[in-house]
């Protein structure tokens, strides 16, 4: 089915979305994948396969490139696109694949629905976090913002060793139906404390959670 979304966004960078239909072998005939992506490739199994292929795909479709540029990772195991100043960050569930790009740190999560994640929401949001949501009818829907921006704020960041309940914090927000903006915090003790907005959206059954650093 290719790109259900492809959009600028502000101040500058573009986010997509890809929704899996096509089989391995119409990716793998675009794609060309550079010899150390293949390898990547090798090691993965089941559905990740596709989903992994789709987010390449995408960002390939987003770059406007005639030829495409590999993927390459940094010593973290952040991805960037070859031969581009621009940050990325990739993210895929249950047959969405999604992008961003953007000129600077950017992280972005895609996640399904799911009602499971209201009992793990102790395990990665903050006790005043917690409190924000309390009685909201829409609480189910906002912990997954809290579940994806903390995500793409892990990915934004692109060091690892985050904790996302010490070192990850979401500013109180209202959930909104039509998406919304909130602002987002990574603090590590080494680090200057960095500053994100965060924007979310649902898409069907899933939601849309990217962040771009202030």
């Amino acid at each position: 089915m290719a790109i259900v979304l492809h959009e600028n966004i502000k101040p500058s960078g573009e986010i997509g979305l890809w929704h899996i239909e096509e089989p391995e072998d119409w990716f793998l005939s675009r794609l060309q994948l550079a010899p150390d992506e293949q390898r990547q490739f090798g090691r993965l199994r089941g559905g990740r396969r596709l989903e992994w292929l789709a987010a390449r795909q995408l960002v390939h479709c987003m770059s406007g490139r005639v030829v495409r540029g590999p993927f390459l990772k940094d010593e973290y195991g952040k991805p960037h696109l070859a031969h581009s100043p621009y940050h990325i960050s990739i993210s895929h569930s249950h047959g969405l694949a999604a992008a961003i790009a953007a000129p600077r740190p950017v992280g972005i999560d895609v996640q399904r629905l799911t009602p499971k994640l209201r009992r793990m929401a102790a395990r990665f949001m903050r006790e005043e976090e917690l409190k924000a949501i309390e009685g909201e009818q829409a609480s189910l829907l906002s912990i997954h913002i809290y579940w994806g921006a903390k995500e793409a704020l892990y990915k934004a960041y692109g060091r690892r060793s985050l904790d996302f309940r010490d070192n990850m914090m979401l500013e109180s927000f209202t959930y909104q139906d039509e998406g919304g903006i909130a602002r987002g915090h990574v603090a590590k003790n080494t680090d200057s404390p960095l500053e994100f907005s965060v924007h979310y959206r649902r898409v069907n059954e899933h939601m849309l959670v990217y962040v771009q650093q202030i």
